[in-house]
């Protein structure tokens, strides 16, 4: 059985071979790649370490993103559904309304360190791309997005602030025109060009030095929420579900990474896959549905695909859950049986923003609505001692467009 070992950080849980578990991740990438990618990794490994690499870190985390980023509780939706107490953490307040800044922030101090000029990404939903952007034009670095063609439609209002930051977004045609597409096309551009560019990937996923790095970052998440905690209930509670929207994994693991050693008796985790469309076969919920492991950009994961093992096609409202794979990180860690993970369809998704909106004064994008169904569903029948908190990662303003088609009108 897979175990996760207590007091080493779990993006250091991998054998010589960057597997976890023996099962998960790895660096499956051509021999181009090799030596950008043990670069990167040696470069990292020194960052991590270097006291004045973290005060610069922690400098723009405070001054630039905006942490810490609220904790909240959810009076009236608690009152509303009895049981178990809900609360928030409105990690959308960061500047540029995502969570997906921690990460572009340090990938452009990287870069910066590294001496590039240049700086790549991928991106989905939109939020990804945005802050990459934002971030970019802060630390003055040109910056490249590559976008599935749907998403661009789907995202308009994220496509018009990259735009606006200055960055060169790149449509990707191929395939289902979506996430895992410009990941793909991503990671293909950094191999012609790895020697001028960096490239960050917006996810815990690719090759291991990418997951690291974007879990690094994300675990501010978790270190303010540890402390907030502890302010509002004077320790860490005896009964706490931290439940979280899953797609590639990154706001999840920044949301769980300083709980790893808690039992899940007392902090459990709970991620949200996307379930996809109501009666439709397809989804982007891989742990939900019993994927086979496979090979995806670079990484072994479980996988969603056909009989003969290729990769299938996803469907979810949400452009930022609708990818075929998840983070190796989180296949370890339901192996492990330290996070339990279910679905939410889009529907349920829709149902719980117009519900958690309706009744709070915040506005989740359609990611973390997924998380938000969840916990209607649990809440009512957990205790009152329960704690549920939510990661509310991304705000709703990105998806305007969607809400107003499916709902016949978008209030934030």
């Amino acid at each position: 059985m897979i175990k996760i070992k207590k007091n080493i950080p779990l993006i250091d849980q991998h054998d010589k071979n960057y597997m976890y578990g023996g099962k998960f991740g790895g660096n499956f990438i051509p021999e181009t790649l090799k030596k950008p990618v043990e670069d990167l990794t040696k470069l990292f490994q020194e960052l991590r370490r270097d006291r004045k690499f973290l005060n610069q870190r922690d400098y723009y985390f405070d001054n630039y993103v905006g942490a810490p980023t609220p904790f909240v509780k959810l009076q009236n939706l608690t009152r509303h559904l009895g049981g178990a107490q809900i609360w928030a953490k409105v990690v959308s307040d960061a500047n540029g309304g995502a969570h997906k800044i921690y990460n572009a922030t340090v990938h452009c101090l990287i870069a910066k360190k590294a001496g590039k000029k240049y700086i790549v990404g991928d991106t989905g939903a939109g939020y990804a791309g945005k802050m990459l952007s934002m971030a970019a034009k802060k630390f003055g670095l040109k910056c490249k997005i590559f976008m599935g063609a749907k998403d661009i439609k789907r995202q308009k209002p994220n496509v018009d602030a990259m735009r606006k930051n200055g960055a060169e977004i790149v449509p990707v045609y191929s395939g289902s025109q979506t996430l895992v597409e410009a990941v793909s096309e991503c990671m293909r551009y950094w191999v012609s060009n790895c020697d001028t560019t960096h490239m960050c990937v917006g996810s815990t996923v690719g090759p291991n030095i990418f997951i690291k790095i974007c879990a690094w970052s994300t675990a501010q998440i978790s270190r303010e929420l540890k402390i907030q905690l502890t302010n509002v209930f004077g320790k860490i509670p005896k009964k706490v579900k931290l439940i979280n929207c899953v797609g590639g994994g990154s706001s999840a693991m920044g949301f769980w990474n300083e709980f790893m050693d808690y039992t899940s008796k007392q902090i459990e985790f709970i991620g949200v896959e996307a379930g996809g469309p109501k009666n439709s076969k397809l989804h982007a919920a891989p742990l939900t549905n019993n994927s086979k492991v496979g090979i995806l950009h670079g990484a072994k994961q479980y996988v969603i695909q056909n009989k003969e093992g290729q990769i299938s096609e996803t469907e979810s409202i949400s452009a930022g859950l609708d990818y075929p794979g998840i983070s190796p990180l989180h296949c370890f860690l339901k192996d492990a049986k330290r996070a339990r993970y279910t679905s939410a369809t889009d529907e349920e998704a829709l149902q719980a923003f117009q519900l958690v909106t309706k009744l709070e004064d915040i506005s989740p994008s359609l990611e973390p609505s997924h998380a938000f169904a969840e916990a209607i569903k649990i809440a009512p029948r957990s205790s009152t001692e329960t704690i549920i908190i939510v990661n509310s990662c991304g705000d709703s303003l990105k998806d305007k467009f969607i809400i107003k088609k499916r709902l016949g009108s978008y209030i934030r």
